[in-house]
């Protein structure tokens, strides 16, 4: 009787608990899908403004793009792509202190001038490229679980990814800052050679964390369902609703039922 009467057992307590759990995380997650649900009925409402990059009111030319993960990206995926997007400005600092480490290198070796230039080249190339190449098409990508998107990402990021590593290793005369353009620089200036080992790291770090999350995103793409039988419809559909496309096929659709009717008018005369 004892046994009865001392209540609910370990592991109906744990059980208890368990579920107790689960129904929290359940909750939060339809607070957060009710939250998400009316922002986008607000923005379907006002309007979707481009938000990004913020831009002063009075700047002459405005944003160009919509961003906001909290709103378009599902609750599941928001910390990798904010990942991606903290990565993406962890490139961008990268290449801007690069060009400032290429200029002290210019400065105490006046041959370094092709290395300074190219440095500003590629902060001004690679930044917004980058942003529209590859950190668009996975923002779109988790947005709309399209698989198209994702194998944009996939084949532009790992170009950019065997850029990092070109970087890293830092040939002279192209730019960067990394390991053997900064051991070149300890020849000329060891104040010089030190900040081009730390700016060397960096595009070293870079270059690891990118291919951290390359694995990081194709675990969760294999997760979505998306393949790449996927990826060719939504391409096709894509270039039959583009209106170009449909007019150029009406157009030659209809000079080959005149070539036709010519055709068999001089035929039967």
């Amino acid at each position: 009787n004892s046994v009865f009467s001392d209540g609910p057992s370990a592991d109906q307590a744990r059980a208890q608990a368990e579920l107790l759990r689960r129904q929290e995380e359940l909750e939060k997650k339809a607070a957060e899908l009710d939250r998400r649900e009316r922002e986008l009925q607000t923005h379907g409402a006002a309007g979707r403004k481009n938000n990004w990059p913020p831009l002063p009111e009075k700047f002459p030319v405005g944003p160009c793009f919509y961003h906001d993960i909290a709103v378009d990206i599902p609750v599941e995926f928001q910390k990798t792509v904010k990942i991606m997007y903290n990565l993406w400005m962890f490139h961008a600092g990268t290449l801007f202190v690069n060009m400032f480490g290429c200029l002290a290198w210019f400065i105490v070796d006046a041959s370094r001038g092709v290395d300074f230039g190219l440095a500003m080249l590629w902060f001004l190339l690679f930044t917004p490229c980058s942003f529209i190449c590859w950190y668009r098409p996975l923002y779109g990508a988790f947005r709309s679980d399209s698989s198209f998107r994702f194998f944009v990402f996939f084949f532009i990021y790992i170009c950019q990814f065997g850029v990092h590593v070109l970087q890293a290793i830092g040939i002279t005369g192209w730019g960067t800052c990394g390991w053997i353009a900064a051991l070149t620089g300890l020849n000329t200036s060891i104040p010089v050679g030190i900040i081009m080992l730390l700016i060397a790291a960096l595009f070293t770090a870079l270059a690891v964390g990118s291919l951290i999350m390359f694995k990081k995103v194709h675990a969760l793409y294999r997760t979505t369902g998306a393949s790449f039988e996927k990826a060719q419809q939504e391409f096709a559909t894509g270039v039959m609703s583009n209106k170009t496309v449909q007019t150029a096929a009406a157009n030659a659709a209809a000079n080959a039922a005149t070539n036709a009717a010519r055709g068999a008018f001089k035929a039967h005369p």
